[in-house]
């Protein structure tokens, strides 16, 4: 089985691995160029390229635009069998339709929910206590093909978008496996989506992040985790940006956006009921715990924090 596997983040190197330690080690890999990363923008490559040189594989393809008609001839060259897709770009056919056995992408949700960009941060945002990962063939609507696998994982009432994107991609990772063995052996059977179903997952914005006070406890509380720890959740003191990365729900009342108690807790007002918060961050500073912050930041009982 001749495999091209194409993904750039961390969250898509289980899969690369998996697949690898499954006898499938992809003939190459498709990924994001080099570019500067981290605090010192050295340039560096993308957690998948370096993945696949760990595990000796060295036909890497990494075009700067997927559309390119050269970036399509070089995997059709290659005669794939199978192209598995894991947080790439949005490819167009002449890409896809390369693979004799058919080419599959690799969803954060249980589609036909959460289509789009970020599926993981839209289902905490919602209050989902469930969703589960998801592979389906390509086609040329996005996210809208038929599903081949899925498999479902909980949400704890107080878990992150980070906690569930490190916990799915494992999981992820053993559903792109068991999808290639099922092509294979031709026992894939993949059924429509259903439609009516649908509910969409945009990228997340600036905007979206600013936390809606007026809110319920339970819904601000989900907005933060679900933006935790990126894009981060924000909120305004006076003329300060604060990120809030923790919180849990909590009894109290007041004005939207109140501060309750900022001394060995910080506590805010909601629509209804409050939430306490766990850890902030004041642009040009670490993270810190809500007891340390206090210590250093002036925010006292009555203040008020903008609502959205």
């Amino acid at each position: 089985m001749r495999v091209v596997f194409m993904g750039t983040p961390a969250f898509a190197v289980p899969s690369l691995t998996k697949l690898v330690e499954a006898d499938y080690a992809p003939v190459a890999v498709a990924t994001g160029p080099d570019r500067p990363r981290g605090r010192g923008q050295k340039v560096s490559p993308t957690p998948v390229k370096k993945a696949a040189q760990e595990a000796g594989i060295d036909r890497i393809l990494q075009p700067e635009d997927v559309t390119d008609p050269g970036f399509a001839e070089a995997v059709a060259n290659l005669a794939p069998d199978v192209i598995a897709v894991v947080a790439y770009k949005i490819l167009p056919p002449e890409v896809f339709t390369a693979a004799t056995e058919g080419a599959f992408n690799l969803h954060g949700s249980l589609l036909p929910k959460y289509r789009g960009a970020a599926p993981i941060n839209h289902a905490i945002m919602q209050g989902e206590r469930e969703t589960g990962v998801t592979t389906f063939f390509l086609k040329p609507s996005v996210d809208t093909g038929d599903i081949i696998l899925q498999k479902r994982m909980s949400i704890g009432p107080n878990e992150t978008a980070g906690s569930a994107h490190d916990r799915m991609k494992e999981l992820g990772g053993e559903v792109v496996v068991e999808t290639v063995r099922q092509i294979e052996a031709g026992t894939a059977d993949p059924q429509p989506q259903d439609d009516r179903r649908a509910t969409p997952a945009p990228k997340i914005h600036d905007d979206d992040c600013e936390i809606p006070w007026a809110a319920p406890g339970e819904d601000v509380h989900n907005h933060v985790r679900g933006l935790s720890p990126y894009p981060g959740a924000w909120t305004m003191h006076d003329d300060t940006r604060l990120k809030i990365y923790e919180t849990r729900r909590a009894e109290g009342e007041g004005p939207p956006g109140t501060i309750l108690e900022a001394n060995s807790r910080l506590l805010v007002a909601c629509g209804e009921e409050a939430v306490e918060v766990r850890t902030i961050q004041q642009p040009g500073h670490q993270k810190l715990d809500a007891t340390d912050f206090l210590n250093g930041y002036d925010l006292a009982e009555g203040d008020r924090l903008d609502p959205a």
